[in-house]
């Protein structure tokens, strides 16, 4: 008998697509056979429409084990089956196809508010979730208090879920799933909602959780977050396996397939963007070098200009955008807001709008991705979209008589200015 405590064998999910093609033009004779055809029961599309059907596998002959107490990433680009996987394995969607063997009772977390009730309480729907995961009312009171302290809604227990927002329901749904002591515990990228803080607290508890032994799928498409909480990684690519095995290669080997997939100006419709309100969307991104050509290389040292388009579907009174600078493993190195300096917030009229940012951050050689933020000053966000453009840093400078053309071992991401004071005199050294 496997050891293992999750056995998927040939899993497939299909989905029937529907297409209504509309006609060209449709006549008075097309009408009237139409008409007639129908009243005998032959004719089954509607007058000037063509109707056929397609078969879309979300997932195709994924198989795979995890054994119990290991923390597995199941990573990938949008549409790769990823979340379709989890619902599966929530018993949330049936398979189409295959075989699944779970050993342990699971708790998932796929989307924020999952098994909510929102005209009930927070205090009810801690006892309605549970009840859903399959705890006795006993079992839930036990830990009712931990899972109240760790979310942080003691103020608002007995107020109507519908009335918290996104990230005070993200943080009792967690705190729910995470509490109740399951063998399997499934989440989804819905961390992204809460704050530093809170996405720190739930790292620290899923960590928790798997050194109790048991089991966690995590969802992620930040990468540094998988690197740091998973020891094995699932790399899914057009609904099937890609490949799995050591999270740090295959964290690099995603981080370079995404990059390389976001090389136009134009942001993929596809994009990950967590939070969107659609009050306002990022539509493009142009990066160029300082004497204004666009470009996705630069050389060590070189300043670069960001050149952001946006569009506001209503008038947003303050608001505040935020650029990171994101490494290709994930890392989020540094990043800039138009707050910097002790800027105010910025009116927001409805309209298309280009915003323009200079950084002359000393990049080392690295390929890198930006996320783009556009939120309230008072924190909630707008927009926000992860890992769009790509942009490679050189290890050999455009100037050759730059004594730093060529660095033989490169360790970080940012090269700081610093000021070297030395009791000896260096060769070459510029005196000022």
């Amino acid at each position: 008998m496997s050891d293992a405590i999750i056995t998927v064998e040939n899993l497939g999910k299909c989905y029937r697509l529907q297409h209504q093609q509309r006609e060209r033009y449709t006549t008075l004779r097309d009408l009237i056979t139409n008409r007639v055809k129908s009243l005998f029961g032959t004719q089954n599309s509607e007058p000037g429409t063509q109707n056929s059907e397609e078969d879309f596998w979300a997932l195709k002959d994924v198989s795979f084990e995890i054994k119990q107490g290991e923390v597995v990433g199941i990573i990938g680009r949008n549409g790769a089956g990823k979340s379709t996987l989890l619902k599966i394995l929530s018993r949330i969607t049936e398979p189409t196809k295959g075989r699944i063997t779970l050993r342990g009772r699971v708790a998932s977390l796929l989307e924020v508010g999952t098994g909510f009730h929102p005209e009930l309480t927070g205090r009810e729907n801690i006892f309605l979730n549970g009840a859903i995961l399959g705890m006795t009312r006993a079992e839930i009171r036990s830990k009712f208090d931990e899972i109240v302290a760790f979310a942080e809604v003691e103020k608002f227990l007995d107020t109507p879920v519908k009335r918290y927002s996104s990230g005070m329901y993200v943080r009792l749904a967690f705190a729910v799933a995470a509490h109740l002591e399951p063998e399997i515990l499934v989440v989804d990228e819905v961390l992204a909602v809460g704050d530093a803080e809170f996405q720190k607290k739930c790292l620290g508890r899923m960590e928790a959780v798997a050194s109790q032994g048991r089991t966690v799928l995590f969802v992620s498409h930040n990468m540094a977050t998988v690197r740091a909480l998973c020891s094995r990684a699932i790399l899914m690519k057009g609904g099937s396996v890609g490949c799995e095995g050591n999270v740090q290669n295959l964290t690099d080997m995603y981080g370079a397939v995404e990059i390389e997939d976001t090389e136009t100006e134009n942001i993929p419709a596809g994009a990950h963007r967590p939070g969107n309100t659609g009050q306002a969307v990022f539509q493009t991104i142009r990066i160029c070098n300082i004497t204004g050509a666009k470009t996705s290389q630069l050389y060590l040292g070189q300043p670069f200009r960001l050149t952001l388009t946006l569009e506001a579907t209503s008038d947003i009174r303050e608001a505040v955008i935020e650029v990171g600078l994101v490494a290709s493993d994930g890392t989020h190195v540094t990043c800039s807001r138009t707050l910097d300096g002790g800027a105010e917030p910025f009116p927001l009229p409805r309209g298309r709008h280009e915003v323009t940012l200079e950084i002359n951050a000393f990049l080392l050689p690295r390929r890198y991705s930006f996320a783009l933020i556009l939120y309230h000053f008072d924190g909630h966000i707008i927009d926000w979209v992860d890992q769009v453009q790509s942009l490679t840093v050189a290890n050999i400078a455009e100037d050759s008589s730059d004594t730093y053309r060529f660095w033989p071992s490169i360790r970080g991401y940012v090269r700081p200015e610093g000021v070297w004071h030395l009791p000896f005199p260096q060769k070459g050294a510029r005196v000022k």
